[in-house]
C-alpha cells in the first residue's frame, strides 16, 4: 500500500488559458498542490515563454519551472471548434485560469456567464492589467506598467535618479498569488456554501497596490508621499547595506530598539547606544545619516564574511546581498530542498527551484519540467469522447 499522502487539491481540473506569467504562474501553484492543470496553447508556436531568454528554437529553462505539473493541449481558440472543445472541457472542469484583455473571452464565447450556464460550480480567475471594469479596462496591462500604477516603481531606486524597475516580474507574480488565493477562496465558499461557483477579478495594478504597507493612510492623515530611498527603507531606522572591506555589502537591520543598542555596543558607539534621542525608531530616522556614518565606518574595515560573524553573535539580525550563484551553493536553500534537480522529455538533467509553502503532512511536489506543446492534446480530447477519425479531422483543420 502506498504511503505518499494524497495532496490537498488532487481531485481538482483547471483549465488553463492565457500564456506567460500571471495566470500560467497561479496554475503551476495549483499544480504543485495536486491539480490536474490542461493548458491550452496555440497549436504551431504554443505559449510565448516557451522562447522568452532562449535562443531561437531552443525551449526556454524557464518553461520548465512555469509549465511543470502541466498537460499541454493545443487548441486554436479563434475556431469555432477549438472554442466548442474548450466549452466542453470547461464543463467538466473546477477553474478555469485566462489572463487576455478583457472582450476577449466574451469574442470567444468563453466568458464566464457563458461557462457558468453549463457548469454553475465553475469558479474563474480572470487576471488583467486593470480589470474587468473602470475606464481603462481595455487598455492592454503588463507588468512593469502595473507596477508602476501600483505604487512601487516611484519608490524603488535611488533619491534624485530614475526609478528603477525590479529585476523581475513581480507585478505579474504577485497577480498569480491573489489570483490563488481568490481561488482557494472560492472553492471554501462552493464547497462550504451552497455548490455555487464565482468570477475572480484581479487586476495587476491592484496587486502592486495591495503590497504598498501605510502609503495611503500615510498621505490622507499628514500629506506625505513615501519616496526613493536607495538600499534604506523609509522611516525606518537603521536598515542598510553598508560597505564591506572587499568590496562587498552587509545588510544590517538594527531597527529593533535592543537590537540598535547592541549594535551600537558592537560598532564602539555607546554613546549612540544610550543617546535618549535614538532610544526610539522615531529619533533614530531623524538621525539616520549620523547613525548609519557610524555603522558604514565600522564595516568599511572589516570583510564581509567578519562583519556576519561579529554581528551573529551581537545578536544583530545581518546578510549579505545573494546573487544566483550564491543562492545554488547554499547549504540552507539546499536543506530546505529549495534546489530540485529534474530529468527533462530530452533526457537532460536541469535545476530549478523548489515548492513554496511547505506543508508538513501534504507538502507539494512536482517530477520533470514543462510538457512539449500539444503533448497530451490527443489522451484529453479522448476523454471528451473524441475519436481517431474527429482528431485527425480538427488536425487537417488546424484546430489542434
Amino acid at each position: 500500500m502506498s504511503t505518499t499522502p494524497q495532496l490537498p487539491l488532487a481531485g481538482l481540473r483547471v483549465i488553463e488559458m492565457g500564456s506567460l506569467i500571471a495566470g500560467p504562474f497561479a496554475a503551476k501553484t495549483l499544480g504543485e498542490f495536486g491539480a490536474e492543470i490542461i493548458k491550452i496553447e496555440p497549436p504551431g508556436s504554443g505559449d510565448p515563454l516557451r522562447s522568452w531568454r532562449t535562443e531561437e528554437g531552443v525551449t526556454s529553462v524557464w518553461w520548465h519551472v512555469q509549465a511543470r505539473n502541466k498537460k499541454s493541449v493545443a487548441i486554436d481558440l479563434r475556431q469555432p471548434e477549438g472554442q466548442d472543445l474548450v466549452r466542453r472541457l470547461a464543463a467538466e472542469a473546477d477553474v478555469v485560469i485566462e489572463n487576455f484583455r478583457p472582450g476577449t473571452l466574451e469574442q470567444w464565447g468563453l466568458d464566464y456567464d457563458t461557462l457558468s450556464r453549463e457548469n454553475p460550480k465553475l469558479i474563474m480567475l480572470r487576471v488583467s492589467g486593470y480589470g474587468q471594469t473602470g475606464p481603462l479596462r481595455d487598455l492592454a496591462g503588463f507588468g512593469v506598467v502595473a507596477e508602476a500604477m501600483g505604487g512601487l516603481r516611484h519608490i524603488t531606486g535611488v533619491p534624485g535618479e530614475a526609478p528603477v524597475r525590479p529585476g523581475i516580474s513581480i507585478g505579474d507574480s504577485l497577480s498569480a498569488l491573489h489570483g490563488v488565493i481568490g481561488i482557494l477562496l472560492a472553492l471554501y465558499h462552493r464547497d462550504a456554501h451552497g455548490g455555487q461557483g464565482q468570477m475572480i477579478d484581479v487586476a495587476l495594478y491592484e496587486s502592486v497596490f495591495n503590497m504598498m504597507e501605510g502609503a495611503v493612510p500615510e498621505y490622507d492623515r499628514h500629506g506625505v508621499i513615501r519616496e526613493p530611498a536607495g538600499s534604506a527603507l523609509q522611516g525606518i531606522a537603521p536598515t542598510n547595506a553598508y560597505p564591506t572591506a572587499d568590496g562587498r555589502y552587509v545588510l544590517i537591520a538594527g531597527n529593533g530598539d535592543g537590537i540598535f543598542r547592541r549594535l551600537m555596543k558592537l560598532i564602539g558607539r555607546d554613546d549612540l547606544g544610550e543617546d535618549p534621542e535614538l532610544a526610539r525608531n522615531p529619533g533614530r530616522v531623524a538621525q539616520m545619516g549620523r547613525i548609519d556614518a557610524a555603522i558604514g565606518a565600522w564595516s568599511s574595515v572589516r570583510s564581509l564574511e567578519e562583519c556576519l560573524a561579529q554581528l551573529g553573535e551581537a545578536r544583530v539580525p545581518a546578510g549579505k546581498i545573494y546573487t544566483v550563484k550564491d543562492i545554488v551553493e547554499d547549504p540552507h536553500y539546499q536543506a530546505r530542498d529549495m534546489l530540485r534537480e529534474v530529468t527533462l522529455n530530452d533526457g537532460s538533467q536541469l535545476k530549478v527551484p523548489g515548492v513554496v509553502p511547505k506543508l508538513s503532512a501534504t507538502p507539494g511536489r512536482f517530477e520533470g519540467g514543462g510538457p512539449d506543446l500539444g503533448q497530451h492534446t490527443e489522451a484529453v480530447l479522448k476523454s471528451l469522447g473524441l475519436d481517431a477519425a474527429r482528431l485527425s479531422e480538427l488536425k487537417e483543420k488546424g484546430v489542434i
